[in-house]
């Protein structure tokens, strides 16, 4: 039995170790830090019966055990939470010039590990002086980006689990929560019954990556039934010998990925005029495969968008769908940004027609709280998906195929995060009825940044304001308006952009930041006028920024900041 005696070292605490008398002597005499070997619990255990204890000090930094994750941890969340709470203060785009990040760091990796008070300090050094803040009140481009606390939640339990979802087997959760949850944003927005996945239906949802990656596998989805539909008909045909016929259609208002999901596909694209409202028409759609077909070609698809990017028009989905289903054609219904708001009764007739489409894709990641990327995709029958995207090596079998959902079929990569939780956490945390007060209340500070423009006559709306998009531009030129814009997003007040509508170019103004107010909305209107002031000073009535009718900033229409209602029923 050794001699027991209790030495201490008086070192920098990292870890604590128990020894017996012969381990602390060898440790005390050696220069080298103690053997990992020693990080083994059941030697730990036998040490620790001895009583006997020595701080030994850690050179090593990396972030090895759950205890210094925790530190790190609970550090990153308050730092987050910090951010999001003043994250006014920064200015909302990025000031920095291209190549401004290699200046700051190293050129190489790191050839030992640093500390996460290093790795923290780098944060704000070199991160966040390029960040565009889009969760800024200030943020006004594009369409908003959905953030929250329950979706961070969700996402942090999706890293730490870490699983590959390719298949049931790879982790029957991920897959199964999946089809519940989808399910449940499908009731909540009304979709009919035959997109959902239910008991044993043939429809169903799945999450994509973006609206982007629904187009093209919708698009491919069609083609390839195309491609078989005519080799039942003549078994001799090659599918390339097909593929030059295929035609697409989509409008000149959609999204550039819808052109670019053609691109991907080898399959030509139609893009077809709207009309005065920026919208699609049924007989625009009719005209253009009849002419098609008189030459000989197969329509397979038509991509109808429920708010457009540009202007958030709402193609006619109901003379589409019509169409489409004395055609035969796949039709894809892209409400990338609008879907959100059907969750809300008042604007769920703006999906009428749905009930023709093969397929139909939203992004929670845009309106509902829910963090990039997941992107809502529901089709009628599965069936047409997995005939395109089928892959079945045997290592990616198991024994429950055929009874079970394996999604690697419903999309282009095999593999998969759960993203799924951060879905089930939001809708659990927030209930629908704070989703739908969410949107509610943004379609509100948009009609109120709607009554603030319409009281100015330098100004004019150019589309309808429907949900949380108003296009308006000052009376002038393209170049004016683009000079207008260039002000805008240089003063570092406010970020926005500009869009063309039928030749005429325009500024989007979007509310976008969850924590977005009236106060932000007027102070967004202001930087405006300050900055239209320097290029039409003296214009219709107005000089200094004064109205006509005497009031410095007054509202003509609507009382206190808030406009009438603006959307229509149709």
């Amino acid at each position: 039995m050794f001699r027991a005696k209790q030495v201490t070292r008086t070192l920098t605490l990292r870890l604590t170790i128990h020894y017996t008398v012969l381990e602390i002597e060898t440790v005390l005499k050696s220069a080298t830090p103690r053997p990992k070997s020693l990080y083994s619990p059941c030697y730990e255990r036998t040490l620790q019966a001895t009583g006997y204890i020595i701080f030994e000090e850690e050179d090593e930094k990396e972030m090895a055990t759950s205890k210094e994750f925790r530190v790190a941890g609970k550090d990153m969340v308050d730092y987050i939470c910090n951010y999001l709470d003043n994250i006014e203060e920064r200015p909302p785009l990025s000031q920095v010039r291209p190549g401004y990040l290699k200046d700051l760091i190293p050129s190489e990796a790191p050839e030992k590990p640093e500390s996460w008070e290093d790795v923290k300090k780098d944060i704000e050094r070199v991160i966040m002086p390029g960040v565009t803040h889009w969760h800024s009140p200030h943020f006004h481009a594009y369409f908003p980006t959905g953030n929250s606390f329950p979706a961070i939640l969700g996402d942090m339990l999706s890293d730490a689990i870490s699983c590959i979802g390719f298949s049931w087997i790879a982790s029957p959760a991920c897959t199964e929560l999946e089809t519940v949850v989808m399910d449940w944003l499908g009731k909540m927005i009304s979709l009919p019954e035959t997109f959902l996945a239910g008991e044993q239906g043939l429809g169903g949802g799945v999450i994509q990556g973006s609206a982007s990656e629904s187009t093209v596998i919708a698009l491919l989805a069609a083609k390839m039934r195309m491609i078989r539909k005519q080799q039942e008909i003549d078994p001799d045909l090659d599918q390339f010998d097909i593929l030059p016929k295929l035609v697409a259609y989509t409008s000149d208002q959609s999204h550039c990925s819808v052109n670019r999901a053609a691109m991907i596909s080898s399959v030509r694209m139609r893009v077809l005029p709207t009309d005065e409202r920026n919208a699609l028409r049924g007989d625009t759609l009719i005209e253009a495969m009849r002419k098609d077909r008189k030459k000989g070609l197969l329509p397979i698809f038509v991509c109808a968008t429920l708010g457009t990017t540009n202007s958030l028009a709402f193609d006619r989905l109901s003379e589409i769908g019509l169409a489409c289903e004395d055609e035969g054609v796949w039709l894809h219904v892209d409400a990338a940004y609008a879907g959100s708001a059907f969750i809300c009764p008042e604007y769920r007739s703006l999906l009428n027609g749905v009930e023709y489409a093969s397929s139909f894709n939203f992004n929670p990641h845009k309106f509902l709280r829910v963090n990039f990327d997941l992107s809502a995709m529901w089709v009628k029958d599965k069936r047409d998906i997995v005939g395109a995207f089928y892959t079945d090596p045997v290592y990616l079998q198991h024994g429950h195929q055929g009874s079970v959902e394996d999604y690697r079929h419903w999309q282009i990569p095999l593999g998969r995060r759960f993203r799924a939780l951060k879905l089930w956490f939001v809708l659990r945390m927030f209930g629908v009825e704070k989703l739908q007060e969410h949107i509610r209340h943004q379609v509100k500070l948009a009609r109120e940044f709607k009554a603030l423009v319409m009281s100015d006559p330098r100004f004019t709306i150019e589309a309808e304001v429907i949900l949380g998009l108003v296009c308006f531009r000052l009376k002038g030129t393209n170049t004016q308006n683009k000079e207008l814009l260039d002000k805008i997003n240089k003063s570092g007040k406010i970020h926005m952009i500009g869009a063309e509508l039928k030749g005429r170019y325009i500024l989007r103004f979007a509310v976008c930041a969850a924590t977005t107010e009236s106060c932000h909305i007027l102070y967004a209107w202001q930087v405006i006028q300050d900055c239209a002031i320097e290029i039409r000073d003296g214009v219709n009535g107005y000089k200094n920024g004064i109205h006509s009718n005497g009031h410095n900033g007054t509202l003509s229409n609507g009382s206190n900041g808030t406009a009438e209602a603006c959307i229509s029923p149709d």
